[in-house]
This record gives structure tokens, C-alpha cells and sequence, in this order.
């Protein structure tokens, strides 16, 4: 719903009902929330939230977790003008999750230090 070109949101049901400007702003004010939300989120609660995910997609956790590892599709999580240091956290937090799901995946993976 967000034009990466301009940043702006478009939602045809809601233009319709109020204007573009009022839909775009809408929108931009939920993303704004739930990015909040996201960068306030406890790592357990993240990792949850991405394994409903990942088992919601039907997608094998592998492929998933590569996907998700290669592509980074997190970052569009991030609202136009966001502070940098929030969307950084938020993207370290990410691949914690991503590195505990595949700890999950594959324990033998998991080296502990002596």
C-alpha cells in the first residue's frame, strides 16, 4: 500500500470514502504504530510473532529462514522519516529472532563457548 518511490500510502476504499490525503495519512499513521510497536517489542514476543508467521506462510522453515536472511524483508517495516537508531535496533532484533528460529530449526548448529 506504500509507493516506495514517494513514500505516500494509497488505500482505493478509503480515498473513495474520504479523500487521498486523509487515506494516505491514515495509513502512515498505523504504519507509524506498528513499527512503534515492533521496536518495542520483547525479543520472546518477536520470535513468536515470526514463528506464527513463518508457519503460516507453508513455507519450509529453511527456505524461510534463508529468505528471510537473504532478502531482509523487515526493512519495509520501517515508516518514512523513522529515526535511524530505532530502525537499526529494529533490524538487529530481526536477525536475533532469525538466529534463535534457526537455532530452533537446527540446535546441533549452536556452538556453546566452554
Amino acid at each position: 500500500m506504500r509507493d516506495y518511490n514517494t513514500g505516500l500510502y494509497y488505500h482505493d476504499g478509503l480515498a473513495s470514502r474520504f479523500s487521498q490525503e486523509v487515506a494516505c495519512e491514515a495509513m502512515a499513521d498505523c504504519h507509524r504504530e506498528a513499527f512503534r510497536e515492533l521496536v518495542g517489542c520483547s525479543l520472546e514476543n518477536l520470535v513468536g510473532q515470526m514463528e506464527a508467521y513463518m508457519a503460516s506462510t507453508h513455507t519450509s522453515p529453511a527456505d524461510f529462514l534463508a529468505a528471510w536472511r537473504g532478502l531482509e524483508p523487515y526493512r519495509v517495516a520501517v515508516p518514512v522519516e523513522s529515526d535511524p537508531l530505532s530502525a537499526q535496533f529494529l533490524f538487529s532484533s530481526f536477525k536475533i529472532a532469525l538466529a534463535i528460529l534457526e537455532s530452533r530449526l537446527n540446535p546441533r548448529s549452536v556452538r556453546l563457548s566452554a
